[in-house]
């Protein structure tokens, strides 16, 4: 059985160069998300939200492997975030930062399948006698397709606390020096796993959706 990789398969969507940014077209596409508020580092409800993306996402899998047979990789966590006051990306302050967690899915996931595998996964954490918030996170998780269309994206290497810099070049510099503005939420999608990468080393799709101005 062959096995389907988002990564190869939309291979633009998830490559860059560092200090370059290039405009990529982003197609509607479906995601498992989870909301919340505040900064990841201290966060125990982002903590909560990531473990239910990845057990649902590795559900789907299983499910979609031996019942459909349709095997693939488990996509990339991804994040779109945001604020009121859109310059504390700068500042780094991630106490005001809203998020939306999310994880890429296969064009025949569905709410009903959701649904099935939702259930399976919460009488699972029942049976291990997991906390109670586990099944009200899980059932927070939607699935959803997101629109983004133009976008200008960039790869970052290095700590996530430090991609002020080159979010400031993108957000104040390159955009508006194109003729482009800003329409969507910042979105980044984490190519590697922070638990086995150390920071200096991680790798970030730095993407923003835009607008460009005509004439």
């Amino acid at each position: 059985m062959k096995k389907f990789d988002f990564k190869k398969a939309n291979k633009k969507l998830y490559s860059g160069k560092i200090g370059r940014f290039d405009i990529v077209d982003v197609p509607a596409l479906p995601y498992l998300m989870i909301d919340g508020v505040g900064s990841p580092n201290i966060s125990g409800v982002y903590g909560q939200a990531i473990s239910a993306l990845y057990a649902l996402s590795y559900g789907l899998k299983f499910h979609s492997k031996i019942e459909l047979g349709k095997d693939y990789v488990v996509a990339p966590l991804e994040g779109l975030w945001w604020a009121d006051d859109m310059s504390v990306f700068a500042s780094g302050d991630k106490d005001k930062w809203q998020w939306t967690m999310m994880m890429r899915q296969p064009v025949w996931a569905t709410a009903p399948l959701l649904a099935d595998i939702r259930a399976v996964s919460t009488a699972k954490n029942a049976k291990k006698k997991t906390p109670p918030t586990d099944a009200q996170t899980l059932a927070k998780v939607r699935l959803e397709v997101l629109t983004e269309g133009t976008c200008v994206q960039t790869l970052y290497v290095g700590p996530y606390d430090k991609e002020g810099e080159t979010l400031r070049a993108m957000h104040s510099e390159f955009i508006p020096q194109n003729n482009m503005t800003m329409t969507g939420k910042h979105h980044e999608i984490y190519l590697n796993d922070p638990r086995k990468i150390s920071p200096e080393k991680l790798k970030t799709i730095l993407r923003q959706p835009v607008e460009v101005a005509e004439g």
